[in-house]
């Protein structure tokens, strides 16, 4: 399964502070057109265990794919990769409502 992240959510509304932690990520799957919501490990589990594959799109069109990753301190979080370079893409997208 493949889904596009479409929105996130992330504590206090610190939107655009890359040091507050996303909490949940909204998304849609193409194929299928179900959506959803899941927490930052739900998504981190399902990208690095099972294989999943998520994207975002920006303005332009452009994808970034979106991979799981391991700060120092243990955290685990999601973040997209585009061009062979950690970017984020995710905190461009709206809020969740």
């Amino acid at each position: 399964m493949s889904v596009r992240i479409t929105c996130i959510k992330k504590s206090n509304g610190y939107h655009q502070d890359p040091h507050h932690a996303i909490s949940e990520l909204g998304w849609t799957n193409e194929q299928t057109n179900q959506t959803g919501r899941s927490t930052r490990l739900e998504m981190y589990d399902w990208i690095k265990n099972k294989n999943g594959v998520a994207s975002v799109t920006d303005a332009r069109e452009n994808n970034a794919r979106v991979g799981s990753r391991e700060h120092a301190n243990g955290t685990q979080y999601v973040q997209t990769y585009a061009d062979g370079v950690w970017t984020d893409n995710l905190l461009a997208l709206p809020e969740c409502r």
